[in-house]
């Protein structure tokens, strides 16, 4: 599997982290009858920030690879500049 490719996935995968503390949150709290900021802030609380913490480490792999999938294809087409000449 290609860099690009593995850092769309982190990508994905880290968003996807992100909004799970959201929807986690919202089921958690299905069964309230009335909503207010403050109690979806303490479900928020429950379900902890483990997803956030998940999600930031695989949006800095994501940007890691993106960024040396880039720099390594610039290399490899510097090369073969070099080469034809």
């Amino acid at each position: 599997m290609s860099r690009r490719a593995t850092g769309t996935i982190l990508l994905f995968i880290s968003a996807l982290l992100y909004a799970t503390r959201y929807l986690s949150a919202a089921i958690f709290g299905s069964g309230v009858s009335s909503w207010s900021q403050e109690l979806f802030q303490a479900m928020l609380i429950n379900v902890g920030r483990e997803p956030v913490v998940f999600s930031a480490i695989s949006l800095i792999a994501d940007l890691a690879y993106l960024i040396w999938a880039e720099l390594e294809g610039r290399f490899q087409r510097k090369r073969l500049i070099r080469e034809d000449r």
